[in-house]
Formats: structure tokens, C-alpha cells, sequence
């Protein structure tokens, strides 16, 4: 594997090299650029994270908000869902590198803002542009990962991109919490501030030299709503998103309302080890599937191997193996997802619109799938965790068997 393209350059020297060679040929994979774009990425989950963590203390820094506060989390989910595949779109024709660069010092100012506590109403206005900023840079990052992979590792390169938001949320839980202590909520958006800003210089700098061809098409309101909706009547741009949608309604629900379910003596290792043993699957069984079978296969394996994982919880209410289980079997779906991207869609462009779908049916997935399952759970107990988790997961088979079979026919 060559990692570097000529050792005796800077990295982004050779950043800027493998820019110029991976878009045209990509017979050599840009490993600098490939861990900085995911570095990027947590920047972007943390746009998410860092208001999480943190919402216990919001109430106290914004007395007079009231039942909005939920806002202050929920506003970048609603920005994803609403103008998800818009943004797919937009890239496509803005621009990759330029639409990253911009999304990332959007993202450091915002923080920085946010950093001085402003009065509420402010807050959750720049928390809609903080939306935005994280849509472009979704979109933009994954799509530039796959131009920059030469084709053997791309599934490596794009299941450690399906890692950011698990990573980050760690990461904020590890380090930004003990920050938070001893600087306050306004040290962690300003350490953020910082950390977008350094990656916005960096991407300056060593994505200066990448070469990409000139949108195709004007900019028109009836143009992107065309194109919209040929996004989700094509089985190929679809259909990651497709799938990702009852994966995002069943992971983040199942992470929220399970833990009352399992031991306590059990409940802290439990919760915090499943997302790890997701990455880790990801990462490790679901690479090696990746050279052997198509992404799609590896998808639907995940989605039946859940399914088994759920029956088994269904079994055994909240036995620690079986969460091990789900969260590995979740994982092959997870980084399986983002490498199914560009191995059904051949061109920068579908690849982005993809993405775009992407980010807007996880957005929807995370928004619905907590209430959706906190209701049924409390209506119905347990039982129901199990079966509308079952459900979402062979819906998700489901739908990705029915696109392949649609793709076969075309």
C-alpha cells in the first residue's frame, strides 16, 4: 500500500500531488487528505455533539427558553432534513473543495459566536446556519474522499469516514466534558471554533491544487427540484439513503431508550462499549467484506444479522451479548452505507447527490426514531423495542433487495 506519494515532499505537498493524480487515473490512494477530510468530519459531528453533551446546562444559560430549548439540538437535524438532497445538489455544482472551505470557516465562525452566549433567539439562529455549514461539509467531504481513493481502498476509506459521529461523540464525552468543567460551555464552542478554523487552513492549503470540472448545469429553482425528485426515483443514487434511513430511526432510538432495560452493575459498560463494538465491526469484518462482496450485500447481511440480534433481545431482555451483537451486526450496515456511494454512482456529481440523500434521510431517521420508539416502549414495554427495531432493520433489507432487483431490470 502506498500511503505517500513521494516522501521527500511536506504532506501537503503531496497532498496537492495526489490531488492532481487520484482525480484522473486514482490509481494511488491521498492517505494524508483521506485522514484529514475524516478529521474534518468530526468537526462536523461535533457541530451535533458539542450542544449534546452539554444540554443538561443549557437551561441554566438560557432561563428564559423554555420548552424551545430542545431547539438548540434539534435545529441542525431539521436544517438536514429539509434541505438534505438540496445541498447534495448544490455541491454538485458549487464545488467540492470550495464548498468544504467555506462550510468549515462558516463552521469556526459560528462557534466563535456561539462561544460569547448570545441571547437565545440568536443562538438557535445561528445554530440554522450551523446546519448548513454541516450539510456542505457531509456532503462535500465523502464525496471528495471517493475521488481521491484509488478503487481497492475506497471501502476502507469510506467506512472509516462512517465513523466520525461515533468517534466524536466520544471524544466530546472524554475530553469535552472535563473541558466544560473547567472553562465552561463557552470554552467548548471555542475550542470547536478553533478546530474548524484549523481544518478550514489546512483544506486551504493542501486542496488548493485539486482539479475539478465545471458545473454542468445553471443554478434554477425548477432545476433542483427536478432533479430532486430523479434522486429518489433512481434505484443506484437512492439507495444508500434508502437503507440508512431505518438504520438511523433504530440506532440512535435503541441507544436512548434501551439502557433502563439492562442491569445497572452492566448499564455504563454496556451502553458505552456498543458503539465502540460498532466501529470496531465496521472497521475491521466489514473492510474485510468489502473485498470480497459488493457493499450492497454487505448492507443487507448487516440488516439480517440485526434482525437476529433483535430476536435475540426479544428473547433475553437487555442481555449484554445481544446489545454486542446489534451494535456489531449495525456496524456493517454503517460503514457499508457510505461505501455503496460510489460503487453504484460512477460520477462526482450522482455521488454528491447521494450523499445529499444521505445526510437527509439520517437526519430524518435520528429525528423520528427516539419519540417513535419512547412512545411504543411506554404504550406497549419492552416488547416493543424488539419488534418496531425488528421491523426498521428487515424494512431496510427489504428495500435494499427490491433497488437491486430495480437495478437488474434497468
Amino acid at each position: 500500500m502506498r500511503l505517500f506519494l513521494d516522501l521527500r515532499h511536506g504532506p501537503c505537498r503531496r497532498a496537492k500531488i495526489g490531488a492532481k493524480q487520484g482525480m484522473s487515473d486514482r490509481s494511488h490512494t491521498n492517505w494524508f487528505l483521506v485522514f484529514a477530510l475524516w478529521g474534518a468530519g468530526l468537526g462536523a459531528a461535533a457541530q451535533y455533539g458539542k450542544v449534546s453533551v452539554v444540554f443538561d446546562q443549557l437551561p441554566g444559560l438560557f432561563p428564559d427558553a423554555g420548552a424551545q430549548i430542545g431547539f438548540a439540538v434539534s435545529l441542525v437535524g431539521l436544517i438536514g432534513i429539509v434541505f438534505g438532497v438540496v445541498a447534495g445538489l448544490l455541491v454538485a455544482r458549487i464545488r467540492y473543495r470550495r464548498t468544504l472551505i467555506w462550510a468549515l470557516w462558516i463552521g469556526a465562525l459560528v462557534s466563535l459566536l456561539q462561544s460569547f452566549l448570545p441571547p437565545f433567539n440568536i443562538f438557535l439562529g445561528l445554530r440554522a446556519l450551523e446546519g448548513i455549514s454541516h450539510l456542505g461539509m457531509v456532503v462535500a467531504a465523502p464525496t471528495l474522499i471517493a475521488q481521491l481513493c484509488a478503487p481497492r481502498h475506497r471501502g476502507f476509506a469510506l467506512t472509516l469516514w462512517g465513523t466520525f459521529f461515533g468517534v466524536a461523540f466520544a471524544v466530546l464525552n472524554w475530553g469535552g466534558l472535563p473541558l466544560v468543567d473547567r472553562f465552561g460551555v463557552s470554552g467548548l464552542f471555542l475550542a470547536h471554533s478553533l478546530y474548524m478554523a484549523v481544518f478550514a487552513a489546512v483544506m486551504m492549503v493542501c486542496l488548493k491544487a485539486l482539479s475539478e470540472n465545471p458545473p454542468v448545469t445553471r443554478l434554477s429553482v425548477s432545476g433542483l427540484l427536478a432533479d430532486h425528485v430523479a434522486i429518489y426515483r433512481s434505484p443506484r443514487i437512492a439507495a444508500p439513503a434508502a437503507g440508512w434511513l431505518f438504520y438511523t430511526f433504530t440506532f440512535v432510538s435503541v441507544l436512548t431508550v434501551l439502557p433502563p432495560f439492562i442491569a445497572p452493575d452492566l448499564r455504563v459498560l454496556v451502553m458505552g462499549a456498543m458503539p465502540l463494538a460498532s466501529i470496531v465491526s465496521s472497521l475491521t469484518l466489514g473492510v474485510w467484506l468489502l473485498q470480497r462482496r459488493s457493499a450492497v450485500w454487505v448492507i443487507q447481511l448487516g440488516f439480517a444479522l440485526s434482525v437476529l440480534s433483535l430476536i435475540w433481545l426479544w428473547i433475553t431482555p437487555g442481555a449484554p451479548l445481544a446489545c454486542f451483537a446489534l451494535a456489531a451486526s449495525m456496524g456493517l450496515v454503517q460503514g457499508a452505507s457510505f461505501a455503496a456511494v460510489p460503487q453504484l454512482n460512477a460520477d462526482a456529481a450522482t455521488q454528491a447527490q447521494a450523499n445529499g440523500a444521505l445526510a437527509q434521510m439520517g437526519n430524518l431517521g435520528n429525528t423520528l426514531g427516539t419519540p417513535v420508539m419512547a412512545v411504543a416502549v411506554i404504550s406497549l414495554g419492552y416488547a416493543a423495542l424488539p419488534i418496531l427495531s425488528g421491523v426498521a432493520m428487515l424494512a431496510g433489507l427489504l428495500v435494499h433487495i427490491l433497488l437491486a432487483s430495480l437495478r437488474r431490470a434497468a
